[in-house]
């Protein structure tokens, strides 16, 4: 067990509310750490200080300058301990009686007072007749800020009452750390305990208590500079100079434990990569726990990265994600406004999620932090983060497409989320069209973010190197193989592909019992019901089409809906003649860059036909086939022309998308995007001052590098 004992005012309850709320939620993170009150205050005025959120719930008060000891329980008091302490008090009326005629001597009217008499004097007024009266009296005094006089019994001090209370309960004094920032705090220096003198605090403490390794003399003011020794001290979990937003972890708890994912590429492993080897950086994410599930679980995940979790019911996370986001925000994005489905309660558990978030991140940043949010999932956290933590500096990225403006304007919760996102110092997209969208959205808005475009790439040298590791698979010859490996969703066009498929064997004979077309498309999370409706008819259409066009062994559609290991996406890859993605609206396509590399690598000359929303066209549109998934017509008609290039032509275009796909690791991206949203413009409502953290994020992006 660790001991806090610290004085409250210009102490506990010193520096701004974002530093107080920092504290707090530190110390709701370790019950281990009692915290025990030592304040001039009496009772009746700490039990107004206890009003306040941001104050943490004592075990122990030491009030009254150490007059008093009260159990912060029940609040009653320590009737021994408080007898040995007021030994030889001659009472406040005799007290007031001895000093009434003593010149410059003010009496605290309206302060309740017991077990000491306090008064108000005047540096310059501060003279041996009174000290020698109090002496006199057989009691002992304090004077602190230069205003404040008190009268205690002869052994009462913050100091005697801590030394007492510490013996009773039998705590070695190098597990209790004392804070003060006045002269009367001066007693708690004395014992051999750690202590913290406060980065305000009077010169007359800093100058009356000797240097020593155990009392730590922090910068930061108040609570600032109280948990900045709390972290020193290993008593509580440090912040963290860079923040990660993501709801999504980068493991899922399964029967038999957890599970990384399978690809190498995409958000989850370049945040794994970016936050694995950097101990300043930490990934608040979301973990959904059934009743039967302990939340010690969430500690066991083994991945060596600096996972912090925001634990969500199953309840929480239907009406989040597979609601709110899924059906309410995901159709917008994806330019299908008909699909929208609007429910307040769904929108009600987005708010509340947002909000733990905000929360969670807040209570773990440094001063200065930088703050990565990802998507369109924690929109509303810019907004909550903003007034608690006006010091961080925080961007979002959407991964996303950012719909047109008349579309945005669709959500019945566009004001709110627009207020939220002209929160953010830095806004993200893949392309310049995604990032104009977002501009027009926000305009008018106070204090438009900084908005840059950096569309993310692949570890093309690890797919080169699996691909040429790889045998062939041994499919039949007889025939091209069109390949497409995607998550179940409507927004990827799936069931237009089967129908381009039935259309294309229709006008093409020479097809029938040759085209393959093979669909790796994993479920999705179960809950999002127009995700069911899609695998409903996908399912029906495939085994429609197979039924009408079977032959002699032969069908045309292979269906794998299940995830497959990486290592056999490959594989497929390498085996594909054609890969076919047709998004009505995609942020990027990282499977289409996968194909590239894969197929250049092992000097194949495979097609990629992709859809002209996919945000992966902005690179690749000039040497792959753009297709339009909005139309029957151009997706069978892209395909046909596809399986009919020559070889020559293949490989030229082959050659030219491998150009075009670059080497822009993932982990440079990341890099790129930490500083971008740490050197962003900041418009002046949002300026507060600098931090010495922004150097460590500094050197942090520089470590990524």
């Amino acid at each position: 067990m660790k001991i806090l004992v610290t004085d409250l005012d210009g102490t506990l309850l010193g520096g701004d509310r974002a530093d107080r709320r920092r504290l707090r939620a530190a110390l709701d993170r370790h019950p281990e750490v009692a915290v025990v009150f030592a304040t001039g205050r009496g009772l009746s005025s700490v039990r107004e200080v206890l009003r306040d959120p941001l104050v943490p719930r004592p075990r122990w008060i030491i009030a009254d300058v150490g007059a008093s000891v009260i159990d912060g329980a029940d609040l009653a008091p320590v009737e021994a301990l408080q007898r040995r302490l007021r030994s030889g008090w001659p009472g406040a009326r005799r007290v007031r009686a001895a000093l009434r005629r003593l010149p410059g001597l003010a009496y605290q009217h309206g302060v309740v007072q017991s077990g000491r008499c306090s008064f108000h004097l005047r540096p310059e007024h501060l003279t041996h007749e009174i000290t020698d009266a109090v002496q006199a009296l057989g009691c002992g005094w304090l004077y602190s800020a230069d205003r404040y006089f008190d009268v205690l019994p002869p052994g009462a001090s913050k100091g005697n009452a801590l030394a007492a209370l510490a013996a009773e309960q039998h705590w070695p004094m190098d597990s209790v750390l004392v804070a003060g920032d006045s002269r009367n705090d001066l007693s708690l220096f004395g014992l051999g305990a750690h202590g913290v003198i406060v980065g305000n605090a009077e010169p007359a403490l800093r100058e009356a208590v000797p240097e020593d390794d155990t009392v730590h003399r922090p910068d930061r003011p108040g609570a600032a500079g109280i948990l900045t020794v709390l972290q020193n001290l290993g008593w509580v979990e440090r912040d963290y100079p860079l923040v990660i937003g993501y709801h999504r972890p980068p493991v899922h708890w399964s029967p038999d434990g957890w599970r990384p994912p399978a690809s190498p590429n995409g958000i989850l492993p370049t945040l794994s990569a970016l936050l694995g080897a950097n101990p300043q950086a930490l990934w608040a994410t979301a973990a959904v726990l059934e009743p039967d599930v302990p939340p010690a679980q969430l500690e066991r995940h083994d991945t060596g990265l600096p996972l912090s979790f925001v634990p969500l019911s199953p309840a929480q996370w239907a009406g989040y994600f597979h609601r709110a986001c899924k059906e309410t925000l995901w159709p917008v994005l994806m330019s299908q406004p008909g699909r929208l489905r609007f429910d307040p309660d769904a929108w009600g558990h987005y708010r509340e999620v947002n909000a733990r978030f905000a929360e969670h991140i807040s209570a773990r940043a440094a001063p200065g932090a930088t703050v990565w949010l990802h998507d369109y999932n924690l929109w509303l956290v810019p907004g909550l983060l903003r007034p608690a933590r006006p010091d961080l500096r925080v961007g979002l990225f959407h991964h996303t497409p950012f719909p047109p403006p008349d579309l945005f304007a669709a959500l019945p919760t566009a004001a709110e989320i627009r207020a939220s996102l002209a929160c953010l110092d830095w806004a993200g997209f893949h392309t310049e069209t995604f990032a104009e969208h977002f501009r027009q959205a926000l305009a008018g808005a106070p204090g438009m973010p900084r908005v840059g475009v950096h569309p993310l790439g692949i570890d093309r040298d690890a797919i080169a190197a699996l691909a040429r590791a790889r045998r062939p698979r041994a499919d039949p010859p007889n025939g091209p193989l069109v390949l497409s490996v995607e998550r179940l969703d409507y927004a990827k066009a799936p069931v237009q592909k089967v129908e381009a498929i039935a259309a294309l064997l229709a006008r093409r004979p020479q097809l029938r019992g040759r085209l393959r077309f093979r669909l790796v498309c994993p479920p999705p999370e179960a809950g999002i019901t127009s995700h069911e409706a899609t695998r409903q008819l996908l399912e029906r259409r495939i085994a429609e089409v197979n039924h009408a066009w079977a032959r002699d062994g032969w069908q045309p559609i292979e269906y794998l809906p299940r995830g497959l290991p990486f290592t056999e996406v490959i594989d497929h890859y390498l085996a594909a003649d054609v890969f076919w993605v047709t998004s009505l609206q995609d942020g990027m396509n990282l499977t289409a860059k996968e194909y590239i590399a894969a197929q250049h690598a092992a000097g194949r000359s495979g097609v990629l036909v992709l859809s002209r929303h996919a945000g992966a066209a902005a690179a690749l549109g000039s040497a792959a086939l753009l297709t339009d998934p909005h139309s029957p017509a151009d997706l069978a008609d892209t395909l046909h022309r596809a399986l009919t290039l020559t070889p020559e032509e293949r490989r030229a275009r082959l050659e030219r998308l491998a150009d075009l796909l670059g080497h822009h690791h993932p982990a440079h991206w990341a890099a790129d995007i930490t500083t971008a949203i740490r050197e962003a413009d900041r418009p002046a409502r949002h300026r507060r001052h600098d931090h010495p953290h922004q150097d460590e994020t500094t050197m942090l992006v520089t470590t990524l590098r």
